[in-house]
Formats: C-alpha cells, sequence, structure tokens
C-alpha cells in the first residue's frame, strides 16, 4: 500500500506539471501574439488619428 501511494503522489505531480507546462506553452504561442498584434494595431490607429488631425488644423 505504501509503494501505491507514493506512485500516486508521483503520478498526480507529473500530471499537474504537464498541465502547467501545457498552459504556459499555449499562452506563450497563442495569447502573446495576439496580445502584441492588438498593441500594434492600436499604435498604428493612434498615429492614424493624430495625423489626420494634424492634418486639418489650418
Amino acid at each position: 500500500m505504501k509503494l501505491f501511494g507514493k506512485g500516486f503522489l508521483v503520478g498526480v505531480a507529473t500530471t499537474l506539471g504537464t498541465l502547467a507546462g501545457l498552459a504556459f506553452a499555449f499562452k506563450k504561442t497563442v495569447v502573446e501574439p495576439i496580445e502584441e498584434r492588438e498593441a500594434e494595431l492600436d499604435e498604428h490607429r493612434r498615429r492614424a488619428l493624430r495625423k489626420s488631425r494634424s492634418a486639418h488644423q489650418g
């Protein structure tokens, strides 16, 4: 029974570690590029708005 308990705990720890690694990899490969692209588009929008306002100043 002692061996079963150790094996069970090792299995649970391994599974949790794997899930944490998958979540981290998903965030790095999917979520962060989307957020970076959104920030870049937002910067372009702000720049275009400034250009359009300055073009009509006078």
